[in-house]
């Protein structure tokens, strides 16, 4: 089918949540999209910081092929031989240590779902769990910060600091509030406003869909030292900066701390709906039988694209990959006429526009073949595959300068 087409069948068949941009995108292979029209583009945002190996990475497609013709699902009323293996794999690599090589005691556990609203979902509802079982009925607040983003379902939303996602959806659950990112003063207010209330603190090392915004000095080390002072669990939303994307395994791993929990998934499957909550295990033995569950989370197919993406990353060691790549990216941007600063860690960056629409500047460079999105209206978010290579990264770079030269 053509664009046309396409467009028609989607307006006529799918719900409209989405404004999408009039293209259709048909094929995939490393850091290159192909559209319904035949047209070639080098993806700098792979879908929303998910496809980090890029797209059809042989391996994990041969390895869900595999899968796929060997056992799709089980219920989780039943061992199956992929989820634990992939359970320990990631705590071998969030739970063996902490800041400066420190053990955390015996590890974490895992809980899997299918995204990463669903992973934040679980955090909440084992921070509530935790807080009965370690302080009573009345610990169930939840503090997170404005701007940020953790997920469109009614809790995880509650939690998402950004008002105008929430006005449509009111009332939304209770027990939350939110105060300003990386302002330690107001976290401490609302923390004694709360008192025995506090059950957790939800934060996102970089605020991602927030802007791209990475916290400030000493802001994260003083939110542990809060969260020790009080009992309240320190959660991490690494759903969009976690396993390699910002030059460390985990976002949080540039700061002096270690959470209690952390949650995760875009990555995770490169492509494949996963999601994970992981949790100390003092912590994660709040849930028993019946406190969570999900029909498809750690299922056979999603667990093995799970596994194999992770032995990738492990092997092309990925966090070196990105500080090296973001380093060249962030350079080339901060030289490019038109852009005015650059944020962000590894290959998760935005680039302040001096003057113009970010949206036309992301349309004018779709137009020319680059993948990019405007992360808030002056700034162009950039999270391309951590293989990415040194030319396509200079391709990415002439690009965006044609784009903001013509005027965007």
């Amino acid at each position: 089918m053509n664009l046309n087409e396409l467009v028609a069948l989607d307006a006529g068949s799918v719900m409209a949540t989405y404004g999408r941009h009039p293209v259709a995108f048909v094929r995939g292979e490393g850091s290159r999209l192909y559209d319904s029209e035949g047209r070639e583009y080098l993806d700098f945002l792979t879908g929303l910081a998910v496809c980090s190996l890029g797209h059809a990475h042989p391996e994990v497609a041969e390895a869900i092929a595999t899968q796929a013709r060997t056992l799709l699902h089980v219920s989780n009323l039943y061992y199956n031989d992929v989820q634990p293996l992939l359970a320990a794999r990631l705590d071998g690599l969030l739970g063996a240590q902490g800041p400066g090589g420190v053990p955390r005691g015996d590890g974490g556990r895992v809980f899997f779902a299918n995204s990463g609203a669903e992973a934040n979902e679980c955090a909440i509802k084992l921070a509530r769990r935790y807080g009965q079982r370690h302080g009573g009925a009345d610990r169930f607040h939840v503090v997170s910060a404005l701007n940020s983003f953790h997920g469109r379902t009614l809790s995880a939303l509650a939690a998402t600091g950004q008002p105008a996602k929430q006005a449509t959806f009111q009332p939304l659950p209770s027990g939350f509030s939110q105060v300003p990112y990386g302002d330690l003063d107001a976290l401490r207010a609302e923390a004694d406003r709360l008192g025995s209330g506090l059950a957790a603190v939800l934060l996102e090392a970089v605020q991602a869909e927030g802007g791209v915004n990475v916290a400030p000095p000493g802001y994260l080390e003083g939110v542990r030292e809060l969260c020790d002072d009080t009992g309240a669990l320190l959660a991490i939303d690494e759903v969009q900066t976690g396993l390699g994307r910002t030059g460390r395994w985990f976002g949080f791993e540039h700061f002096d701390i270690a959470p209690d929990v952390v949650t995760l998934a875009k990555a995770l499957g490169n492509g494949m709906p996963i999601g994970a909550c992981w949790a100390k295990a003092e912590v994660a033995k709040a849930f028993e039988a019946g406190d969570h569950a999900t029909t498809f989370g750690g299922q056979p197919l999603a667990a093995r694209a799970a596994l194999t993406t992770l032995e990738v990353m492990e092997r092309e060691r990925v966090p070196e990959r990105a500080a090296r790549a973001g380093a060249r990216l962030a350079e080339g941007l901060a030289q490019t006429p038109g852009v005015s600063s650059v944020r962000g860690l590894g290959l998760l960056l935005a680039a302040e526009l001096a003057s113009g629409d970010a949206k036309a500047a992301a349309a004018a460079c779709l137009e020319q073949g680059l993948i990019v999105n405007a992360v808030t209206g002056t700034a162009l978010r950039f999270a391309p595959s951590l293989l990415v290579s040194e030319e396509e990264i200079d391709e990415a770079l002439a690009v965006v300068g044609k784009a903001l030269a013509s005027g965007h």
